[in-house]
């Protein structure tokens, strides 16, 4: 058998026990990185050499040594949040717990800040986390500015910007095609129909009447004056109907060029703004997961405050505030009633603001005008239900 200090006695087990879990953090001694298990194990560790010449070397410089201890509990703190709650809102008090419980940490004692609180509106006031006071506590949001998310930012917001230059470059070209096209419409229209001569006066020998040769198919007067015969009449409706004709051919093509021109533009738009995700800030949803029926949370609506990935939403409830995270899976969209505020979620219109104008139940879809934009103004007679959310007002 070992000595009474031996590794394997039941007090070293025992010891190495107690000291395995987090204690007490006044009897901790940030300058020893000492943690004491009493108040009087911390007293014997205040009174002993080790500790004294430590705080021979705190009194010399305290306040650069309080900085260092404050300027490693934030960087720290800030690390731990954006590894393990990057983009989520989270309660303060959870993500303290989960930075404690590693023993080695810089004890907030040891920093400028006494309380969680002062150090959470500290990080709001500096713009590091986005933090709100609430019935249940501060909560916080990590602010990623790092190197790397801001240049991908700036890409996504330059490729936004070019798919937007594209798409009204397109639009523009569509729209010279329409003016050429009923420019050549309104040119052939005009050439079908042929110029008659002017009509020629002729003095009649016999009575002295005057005369007037309207076309070349007319047949001129009888020597006695009688009227002319019905063929010749004939031959002027015939040429009447003939002009008539060719016109509204003409115009009709023309009308088709257009709604041609037209629906190609519609195509194009539907099939670059058509996507596998719809979910958008600031719109209202209806929450269709069965696994929150428990929670009172189903077939409730809310308000998407933030958008994830494009495909997950935190969603605020309407009645109880509280902030759901959920995949647009599970989520419906919100049909207000006629005249309410609408997004367009989906489609060639994507993005656009509208007025609900009407409902049509039987065909699930509804009749919108676009309001505000380059649109503005225009009605779209049949959306699908999935493609319009309301907005919150």
């Amino acid at each position: 058998m070992g000595g009474k200090n031996d590794f394997l006695t039941p007090k070293a087990i025992a010891n190495r026990i107690k000291a395995k879990g987090l204690q007490k953090l006044r009897w901790y001694c940030q300058m020893c990185q000492k943690q004491c298990r009493d108040e009087n194990g911390f007293k014997c560790h205040c009174l002993s050499e080790s500790h004294q010449r430590q705080m021979q070397v705190f009194g010399q410089n305290p306040t650069r040594i309080v900085d260092g201890y404050t300027e490693e509990f934030e960087r720290t703190f800030l690390e731990h949040m954006r590894r393990s709650h990057r983009s989520s809102r989270v309660a303060a008090t959870v993500v303290y717990n989960e930075y404690i419980a590693d023993r080695h940490h810089v004890h907030m004692n040891s920093t400028e800040w006494a309380t969680l609180t002062e150090f959470v509106k500290y990080l709001g006031r500096t713009g590091k986390c986005k933090v709100d006071e609430t019935p249940k506590g501060w909560f916080m949001t990590y602010i990623d500015r790092d190197s790397e998310t801001l240049f991908k930012e700036r890409l996504k917001n330059k490729r936004v910007r070019s798919d937007l230059a594209e798409e009204e470059r397109q639009e523009l070209a569509i729209k010279r095609q329409i003016e050429r096209a009923v420019e050549e419409t309104g040119s052939g229209s005009s050439s079908v129909v042929p110029d008659l001569p002017p009509p020629s006066e002729k003095l009649d020998a016999s009575g002295g009447k005057i005369a007037f040769a309207l076309a070349t198919s007319l047949k001129a007067l009888n020597s006695n004056g009688s009227a002319p015969s019905s063929s010749a009449f004939e031959a002027v409706e015939n040429e009447k109907e003939t002009r008539s004709g060719g016109g509204k051919k003409s115009r009709s093509d023309g009308l088709n060029a257009l709604e041609e021109l037209m629906k190609e533009e519609e195509k194009a738009k539907e099939r670059s703004n058509r996507k596998d995700y719809w979910i958008c800030e600031g719109i209202v949803v209806k929450v269709m997961s069965k696994a929150l029926a428990d929670k009172g949370y189903y077939k409730q609506k809310g308000v998407v405050v933030k958008v994830i990935d494009k495909y997950v939403g935190e969603v605020q409830m309407i009645e109880s505030k509280h902030v759901l995270r959920i995949d647009q899976e599970e989520l419906e969209t919100v049909i207000p009633q006629i005249g309410g505020l609408v997004r367009i979620v989906n489609g060639a219109y994507r993005g656009s603001n509208a007025r609900l104008l009407s409902v049509d139940t039987g065909r699930f879809c509804a009749k919108v005008q676009i309001e505000k934009g380059i649109y503005d103004g225009r009605v779209l007679p049949a959306v699908d239900y999935e493609d319009i959310s309301k907005v919150m007002q």
